[in-house]
């Protein structure tokens, strides 16, 4: 069987071409996957940047530690405290003692991730003048890099100021320094500090019980800005490399198994000849199965070679992308070739086990056979599998709509889910195609001419082929449209939330990290008929079932005021209940019934126990929960709400407000104006993951269209030569011949369309249940570019091969033997 195998791979290279090509290609992604995963398994830890040289830095408590009967449970305080004063006082005794701050800065012509300092925390970092001096007044900066040069006088959203000095880029962040007492008012909450003084002496000076942390060599970078971004954007680029292996998995299986099966359909005769010369069924099969094991094999191997090329590229993509940090680099690993490979190869077996079956089953007799016609295309197999993933989407998705809607938003549940209706969609594709291709042709048939009942009848006769061609469309454009859809449906259903519970006629948004303070707050209250509500971002944390510390994001606002500036999606209790003994929680918490109280901790990290004096709707998850602003100390106001008065003028108000916003700058926005600044965008890292899925998709679809349209084509050309003989021309053959590339593409699409629009409608529900009704958005644009590129590839995949056979005689062609 290996050397009948061996042969037909030689002779029938076209048919295997395809499968060759997406089976390598997949290899060589999962290669590279399996390459970026075990280089960011021995990570370097990153070094100190902003305090490389700094003696000692002393950073007050900013991770909450709750002991569980597994062992502590650790989060990030949304609010760090600061050092204690009478540590403080101990270290000034010891030497220099340095205030750090950060705030984020938005200048004009500046980069978008500017962020300010005092300037005396500048030599810490090992920043030295290239040109001009120190800030000696509040209006006066430092700048890194050349965005800026000495003299100019720059407008930001802390005032205008002027530039009298610049530094050179260290190249982890874009910092503009103040004078110590301008970083002090735009950011009084300090929470780190630099001692000039010895490890041993600040560490005696300390108090063991206080919580505060003393950092010295490596573990000053536990000092720098997001220290932890680095594993973040590893476990971010791993998750989304592992979404586009699944789906290259997913995608190469299909397009493997699709072309094994259209191949074993058109070589009926042959198998029928060869047990017609004695071969039995389980030879056939193992004839099948060589040929996918030389293709598996072969493919495999050029796929670890591609892959050991395109890991180092893909490794400077993602860190020129700020996907991954700045040192991540291809290793030395051997594994991921071997997983590759094997993977690969299993690919293969997995996609000929149908064919070999269907294979295995024929007769002699198909060997007499000259029909064309497709017959018993869905067998019990088929029709097993087809309707067991149809049942199992179904009911899998009721069950997710009435046991936890919410997990349907889940990045994770509408990447995967898709794959399921796919399958089962396109098990059950040729039970759809005849009418589809009937419905579609049917206006086409009606018009003078012979071409549109043409199109229409060998569509439907070639039921097989018109679904193998179709599935890789249906494909793309069920990824495409459930993807893109339901990250697009989400971001709508938030922006719904938003407007849904703004109703307030104004919003008002700070300029810095600093908010509002207490004056201006106060001045706004003062605006002729406004009725202002101001409200801080705070966060709280509850320890459920025992072992799980989960964080919620607060907002803390006046219960009095709040009721006439939000709309709260309140399934149970008031809002006018809320005190500085309570707190308004969702239905996702454990404890969710008024009356009940909960144990939480702040912001702050202060232990505390608190009433439930209403009960929220989920929602998307971000309607969070409320406290008062008693138990989110420090926290600054960070959004302003107006009502309107009986009568008041709203022009009046607006300028009121901007008025009493005085020199703190901030924005005010009428309610439309909030809900678009505001609107969510889809994460950078789903969206390039996204697109990188879609891509691999498209890529395989490409192949399979390709390879699929020139096996029809080339075992039409008997077909093709009738229709001369017949007294068609030679371009109304091809025309005939790219309107039925034209048709299966456009049963692909609605067949995709249709996967898709199930998902999205499974999402909607979902968001139904949690109390947002928002309409679905499907990416109408990216689907037609989609349908597009495949229609313009199938139709030049069909007319080519068929253009180059008819220049050949037409009787030659028609006494062609296979």
């Amino acid at each position: 069987m290996l050397s009948t195998a061996l042969r037909t791979l030689r002779t029938r290279w076209v048919t295997f071409v395809g499968s060759f090509v997406a089976l390598s290609l997949g290899v060589a992604l999962i290669a590279v996957m399996g390459l970026a995963l075990a280089s960011s398994l021995d990570a370097p830890d990153r070094r100190p940047e902003r305090f490389a040289a700094a003696p000692v830095v002393v950073k007050g408590v900013n991770t909450l530690r709750v002991p569980t009967p597994i062992g502590d449970r650790k989060q990030k305080l949304a609010r760090p405290n600061a050092v204690p004063a009478p540590v403080v006082e101990k270290l000034r005794r010891l030497g220099k003692v340095v205030e750090d701050r950060s705030y984020a800065v938005r200048a004009r012509g500046g980069p978008d991730d500017l962020v300010g300092h005092p300037w005396s925390t500048a030599a810490f970092a090992r920043y030295e003048l290239v040109d001009g001096r120190a800030p000696k007044a509040a209006d006066e900066v430092v700048v890194s890099g050349d965005w800026a040069v000495p003299g100019e006088r720059v407008r930001t959203d802390l005032g205008t100021v002027r530039v009298v000095g610049t530094v050179g880029s260290l190249g982890f962040e874009d910092a503009v320094f103040h004078t110590d007492a301008r970083a002090a008012e735009l950011a009084p909450h300090s929470v780190q500090l630099v001692v000039e003084a010895s490890a041993d002496a600040v560490r005696k000076a300390v108090d063991a019980g206080s919580g505060v942390s003393v950092l010295t060599g490596d573990r000053r970078r536990l000092a720098d800005a997001d220290p932890d971004r680095d594993s973040e954007a590893i476990t971010a680029m791993n998750a989304m490399f592992g979404t586009a292996g699944g789906v290259t998995g997913f995608v190469s299986v299909f397009v493997v198994a699709s072309t094994f099966a259209f191949a074993v359909a058109q070589r009926k005769r042959e198998f029928g000849l060869l047990r017609t010369a004695g071969a039995t069924p389980g030879q056939i099969r193992r004839m099948v199965f060589a040929e996918a094991v030389v293709v598996g094999v072969l493919a495999s191997a050029a796929g670890c070679v591609l892959g050991a090329y395109g890991a180092p590229w893909l490794a400077e993509w993602v860190v020129e992308g700020g996907l991954a940090p700045s040192w991540f680099t291809i290793g030395d690993h051997t594994w991921p070739y071997h997983m590759a490979f094997w993977t690969g190869l299993f690919v293969a077996l997995c996609g000929v086990v149908a064919a070999s079956w269907r294979a295995g089953k024929t007769g002699p007799t198909e060997a007499l056979r000259e029909a064309s016609v497709d017959t018993r295309t869905m067998t019990w197999g088929r029709w097993l599998f087809g309707a067991g993933l149809l049942v199992t989407a179904v009911v899998t998705l009721a069950l997710a709509l009435f046991g936890d809607p919410g997990d349907l938003l889940h990045r994770k549940t509408y990447t995967s889910r898709p794959m399921l209706l796919i399958t089962a969609v396109a098990l059950l594709a040729p039970v759809l195609v005849g009418p589809l291709t009937r419905l579609i042709a049917w206006l086409p048939a009606q018009l003078p001419g012979a071409s549109g009942m043409l199109v229409r009848e060998n569509a439907a006769a070639g039921i097989r082929r018109t679904a193998a061609i179709a599935a890789p469309v249906l494909v793309t454009v069920a990824l495409a449209g459930s993807l893109l859809g339901a990250t697009a449906t989400l971001n709508e259903a938030k922006a719904t939330e938003t407007r849904d519970q703004t109703a307030a006629a104004f919003v008002l948004s700070p300029a810095g990290d600093a908010g509002f303070d207490a004056a201006a707050v106060e001045r706004m209250r003062e605006v002729p008929g406004a009725e202002v509500s101001a409200t801080s971002t705070s966060a709280v944390y509850v320890l459920e079932e025992g072992v799980a510390l989960i964080r919620s994001d607060a907002r803390a606002a006046d219960p009095a005021l709040l009721a006439d500036t939000v709309r709260m999606p309140v399934t149970a209790g008031k809002v006018s209940d809320l005190d500085d003994d309570s707190i308004i929680v969702n239905e996702e918490w454990e404890k969710h019934s008024v009356g009940q109280r909960v144990d939480v901790w702040l912001g702050d990290g202060t232990r505390k126990s608190l009433k439930i004096a209403a009960v929220m709707a989920i929602g998307t998850g971000n309607n969070g929960v409320y406290v008062t602003p008693a138990n989110a100390a420090g926290a600054p106001v960070d959004r302003v709400d107006v009502a309107l008065a009986d009568g008041a003028d709203r022009s009046a108000v607006a300028a009121g407000l901007r008025k009493a916003m005085g020199s703190s700058g901030g924005e005010v926005f009428t309610k439309e104006q909030w809900v678009r600044a505001t609107y969510p965008e889809t994460n950078r890292t789903t969206r390039i993951g996204f697109l990188l899925v879609l891509g691999i998709a498209l890529l395989y679809t490409g192949i399979s269209l390709a390879n699929t349209m020139v096996m029809a084509t080339s075992d039409r050309i008997r077909d093709l030569a009738v229709l001369r003989l017949a007294g068609a021309t030679r371009w109304q053959v091809l025309r005939v011949v790219g309107a039925e590339a034209l048709m299966v593409v456009a049963v692909g699409g609605i067949l995709g369309l249709l996967v898709a629009g199930l998902n999205l409608l499974g999402m909607w529900g979902a968001l139904g249940i949690l109390s947002v009704w928002t309409p679905i958005a499907i990416p109408w644009a990216t689907l037609g570019a989609v349908v597009g590129a495949c229609a313009v590839l199938a139709v030049v995949s069909a007319v080519v091969p068929a253009g180059l056979s008819l220049r050949r005689r037409a009787v030659e062609l028609a006494g062609v033997h296979e």
